[in-house]
């Protein structure tokens, strides 16, 4: 599946394929020339080094709990600097990752950790980010839908006569409100006397 977009604002918002938000689109709405130091401000701040940590004791089998520990009592203190890649590097984190490039570059967060950013850039870029991320997902599932009742049947019959095939007594168990559309009518005393 490919990226995704949303526009928030007269701000896009790019989504990778694993629903991990731009941290950069994000931030620039506060500042367009250098988005970096509004994550960099943001991830210096002690609340959100316990936000990152809770959510990757959570999520991450992996976390390193001796480096978040240093960085927690680092964290809020005037000669204390974090970096999304020192963040990714230290604790291993998977819950915010740092892209370098031509194309898709920029941090990028998890859903809850992205949504966690746009609250303390702003209430209002919160909800929008939110609503339209709902939309975007209902699009999804509409689409989604579709495909799987498009492909569904076709891939009924296809199991119903691989398993006949393969076995000599298939019988196949339909919903009682909807069996008399698949059963063959029961024989009647005509239809025997004629077939005796």
């Amino acid at each position: 599946m490919k990226n995704k977009e949303i526009t928030v604002l007269d701000q896009a918002i790019h989504i990778n394929k694993d629903d991990y938000f731009s941290l950069t689109d994000i931030a620039r709405y506060k500042n367009p020339e250098e988005p970096r130091f509004v994550i960099q401000n943001w991830m210096r701040r002690i609340d959100t080094i316990q936000y990152l940590g809770l959510w990757e004791q959570l999520n991450n089998p992996n976390f390193n709990r001796v480096e978040f520990d240093t960085f927690r009592s680092e964290a809020g203190h005037n000669y204390f600097t974090m970096t999304p890649k020192k963040w990714i590097e230290g604790v291993n984190a998977i819950g915010i990752v740092s892209k370098a490039g031509k194309y898709n570059s920029g941090t990028y967060a998890h859903k809850d950790i992205a949504l966690q950013f746009a609250s303390w850039i702003s209430p209002e870029i919160n909800l929008y980010i939110i609503k339209e991320f709902q939309r975007l997902k209902a699009e999804e599932q509409k689409q989604l839908d579709w495909s799987v009742k498009r492909s569904l049947p076709r891939s009924i019959i296809g199991y119903i006569r691989m398993r006949s095939k393969t076995t000599s007594s298939f019988r196949v168990k339909y919903p009682k409100s909807r069996r008399h559309l698949f059963m063959r009518a029961k024989p009647t005393c005509s239809t025997l006397h004629c077939l005796g």
